[in-house]
């Protein structure tokens, strides 16, 4: 084990207020990042930087010759160590070091005094390399999911406002063939569709919104608006209530599985489904609907999600810190619905296999990410050594 002082030294940046810089050339850091662009430079690159006031401890990679501003460190070392010690002060908890009053603060004398595993120089840029692998494909992968969410919201925008036709195929657009699409309320919709009020294509509006029932340690499981995402329900924050509470509790009506959650305020607009078929309560802004014989519950996930309905919605939202809108108002917003449900059936279909993908991307990256975390684990501190995980990944 080696003080981490004597593998580096970490210097001050330099003052560049923000009036005087350029805004192009070169990158000029901050604690928490790159903050803006200067046509000179203090150092040349490659280089580390490390958060010295406010985001204390914060560490961040340039390949370019960069400007480190006052609130940053930035690492002296030798070259070939340069993407190791990157590593290795990412993994460290800089950020639980800073010490100052008010702001936090990372003291480099702290810094300096951390005992770490030093390996021999050619087993530092072999770790580097496999870290510096794993990396860029975590990065490929989240470029690959941002990808397919951009695809997926142009299919749901097409799919909501085209529908399929009658062999299977996306509609042509009204510009192109206007015989296929007839005016409404919410503009051209294709003919076989209709459009009316949300009310008119749900059974039942269940509204558990108000006072928030007595929670304990375990039970029930509890949602809330706050675990109600764009598209799926999060299990963060886990919260419960007792057997006897949810009895009292859930008197108007109890949700299914397949039915809609929609938040109403604190945040607006969030949109899921129950999946579970196991029991739950629920409380706290947000709705849940029931659709009637004439909605599929799923394609009503996908109408809540989609742009032209968002952009309804937000222009009705009330509240000038907190959006929300009354369950009266949301009721009668306009929505566009296949009368068939064999085209509505396809549409979900659609959706729901571009959703498969992104999840499947999701998990991948999820496990990269493990990958990564138990790595940077067992190489950086020494518990497991470079050489065996290159000799198996050569096998």
């Amino acid at each position: 084990m080696s003080d981490l002082g004597d593998l580096l030294s970490l210097e001050y940046g330099e003052p560049l207020p923000s009036e005087i810089r350029t805004g192009h050339g070169y990158p000029v850091f901050g604690s928490n990042g790159e903050v803006g662009r200067h046509d000179s430079v203090l150092i040349e690159g490659p280089g580390i930087i490390v958060g010295r006031k406010g985001s204390a401890g914060k560490v961040c990679w340039t390949d370019e010759s960069f400007w480190p501003i006052d609130t940053t460190y930035w690492v002296k070392c030798e070259s070939d160590d340069q993407r190791w010690l990157y590593w290795l002060l990412s993994y460290l908890p800089l950020s639980r070091l800073g010490s100052s009053t008010g702001v936090p603060g990372l003291n480099r004398n702290d810094v300096y005094t951390l005992q770490v595993f030093g390996p021999p120089g050619n087993e530092r840029r072999k770790i580097a390399m496999v870290l510096d692998a794993l990396e860029t494909t975590i990065r490929q992968t989240e470029a690959i999911i941002e990808k397919l969410k951009q695809v997926k919201q142009g299919l749901l925008h097409d799919l909501l406002t085209r529908g399929i036709d009658a062999n299977g195929e996306l509609r042509p657009p009204q510009s192109q063939t206007p015989h296929l699409y007839k005016n409404s309320p919410l503009g051209w919709i294709p003919n076989d569709w209709r459009s009316g009020q949300i009310e008119e294509f749900v059974d039942r509006i269940i509204d558990y919104r108000g006072k928030t029932p007595v929670k304990c340690a375990s039970g029930i499981p509890l949602i809330t608006a706050k675990n109600v995402r764009l598209g799926y329900v999060d299990t963060e924050p886990q919260e419960f209530i007792s057997e006897r509470t949810y009895d009292e509790w859930m008197t108007r009506g109890i949700p299914q599985q397949g039915d809609v959650l929609f938040t109403m305020e604190a945040p607006l607009g969030n949109v899921a489904q129950i999946e579970s078929d196991e029991r739950l309560a629920f409380a706290q802004r947000m709705i849940i609907l029931q659709s009637g014989q004439s909605t599929i519950n799923t394609f009503l996930k996908y109408l809540l999600l989609g742009e032209p309905f968002r952009r309804r919605l937000f222009r009705m939202g009330s509240g000038s810190t907190v959006e929300g809108i009354q369950q009266s108002t949301f009721r009668k917003l306009a929505i566009a619905v296949p009368i068939s449900m064999t085209e509505q059936r396809e549409i979900v279909r659609i959706l729901d296999e571009s959703s498969s993908v992104i999840d499947s991307e999701a998990s991948t990256l999820s496990k990269l990410k493990k990958t990564k975390s138990g790595l940077m684990d067992d190489l950086l501190t020494g518990r497991v050594r470079i050489a065996p995980i290159l000799e198996t990944a050569g096998s």
